[in-house]
């Protein structure tokens, strides 16, 4: 399963620590009267224990249980280090909680375990999911991930470095963003493109590139396509024009992560990199003057982005199908999602939800990335292949971009680790 997701806020473990009890049991108790309690484990997108997601979950738990008396929520709340893991762990003992809002969902669907969509919903909820979305929680064309909350990418640039350099204007093509850099190197840019390889972010920032080449993970129908011709001419660019010219600073990129130049943007040391939403935050809290734009591609702005989405899931192992509908239903009600992707800077998953973002103006540095997450291509969320092959991307794709790296090589190990791990997953 993925583990690092696009918040990268890791600090939350500590403070989640103090505020949530150790989970022993996730069988949840149901009490006499005919009240069932719905248990639920849930990954904190807070930093500290002030911003904790506890505080959402509480506030909306209570409301729920105004409404509907006979059902109680047990929510229990666990770092992104933490979460996938303890999940796991209680469906193996066979303490499978009733819900899970965690960062995949395929080894599950695949096993037999979860409820669809189709079985909980109402429709007008299963409806309201974007399309693009929703399509990345299926497994063989059933609905069994429900997208909790998204994200998107779009080029974060430092204008006062660009005015700096001469660069009146955002790159639109890969040429320009080498001649965008090579001005910012020759204007003393410590790093002129942030290209993190490394293992917190290799994998999305592979798609990101892949994508802008023409190229991807996978093809129409699923199937992988790592050592595509695309990708391969993609990979040989960046080794030899980007790299191999210095333009990406002086770590290599293999060892490179994405909160470390995430840091060092905000330090003003980063010319250009790929970024999602909590960098505006974080960099306006550094007071750096920066903009956005489309992900330069091969021949023009990129066609599409890369979408990443958190997941929500729910066990059948306890049999509450119809009192996990009605709290489903309830979850995905247009204010509550918009309340909580708000609250961290993400987007929001359903139409209604994300048509109220765009009406409100103090919501408005996310536009540029509502209109990315319109077109995005998502990570193969749905195959129990991924984790495999996201791991080999980890530990082998920055050795394509090094000095003497072999893009043919390395991307067709990647892709007979992908087709193996199919064989083995069906």
């Amino acid at each position: 399963m993925q583990r690092r997701r696009f918040l990268s806020l890791t600090a939350a473990g500590a403070a989640t620590a103090a505020v949530t009890p150790a989970l022993a049991s996730c069988g949840g108790g149901d009490g006499g009267d005919g009240e069932v309690t719905l248990t639920m484990v849930a990954a904190d997108y807070g930093d500290s224990a002030a911003n904790t997601s506890r505080t959402y979950w509480d506030k909306l738990a209570r409301a729920f249980e105004a409404r509907n008396s006979d059902i109680k929520i047990d929510v229990r709340v666990y770092s992104w280090t933490d979460v996938d893991r303890k999940v796991a762990e209680l469906v193996r003992r066979g303490e499978a909680p009733d819900l899970a809002q965690i960062g995949a969902y395929a080894d599950f669907a695949a096993d037999g375990k979860l409820y669809r969509a189709d079985q909980l919903l109402s429709i007008s909820t299963q409806a309201s999911f974007i399309e693009s979305i929703a399509a990345a929680g299926e497994v063989g064309r059933l609905q069994y991930g429900l997208p909790f909350v998204a994200s998107a990418r779009l080029l974060f640039y430092n204008e006062d470095l660009f005015d700096e350099a001469g660069i009146s204007s955002a790159p639109e093509d890969w040429d320009e963003l080498k001649e965008a850099a090579g001005k910012l190197k020759a204007a003393g840019v410590k790093i002129p493109y942030g290209l993190p390889l490394g293992p917190e972010e290799a994998p999305a920032e592979t798609m990101l590139w892949m994508l802008s080449g023409g190229g991807g993970y996978t093809d129409t129908n699923g199937a992988y396509t790592l050592d595509s011709p695309e990708n391969v001419k993609t990979f040989e660019w960046l080794r030899d024009e980007l790299v191999g010219e210095g333009l990406t600073g002086p770590n290599a990129p293999g060892r490179t992560n994405r909160q470390q130049l995430f840091d060092a943007f905000t330090r003003g040391e980063v010319g250009m990199l790929n970024g999602h939403p909590t960098l505006m935050k974080q960099a306006e809290k550094h007071g750096l003057k920066y903009a956005m734009a489309p992900l330069p591609g091969s021949r023009g702005k990129t066609r599409s982005t890369m979408g990443i989405a958190d997941w929500m899931m729910a066990f059948k192992q306890n049999g509450r199908q119809e009192q996990i509908g009605r709290f489903l239903d309830f979850v995905y009600a247009k204010d509550n999602v918009l309340d909580f992707a708000t609250r961290y800077d993400l987007l929001p998953v359903t139409a209604d939800a994300s048509q109220a973002m765009r009406g409100d103006r103090k919501h408005k540095r996310l536009w540029q990335f509502l209109d990315q997450l319109e077109y995005a291509e998502f990570l193969p969320y749905s195959k129990t292949s991924w984790a495999t092959v996201s791991q080999g991307v980890k530990q082998k794709i920055g050795a394509v971009v090094a000095d003497g790296g072999d893009p043919v090589s390395v991307l067709g190990e990647l892709q007979r680790m992908g087709d193996e791990a199919e064989i083995t997953s069906r």
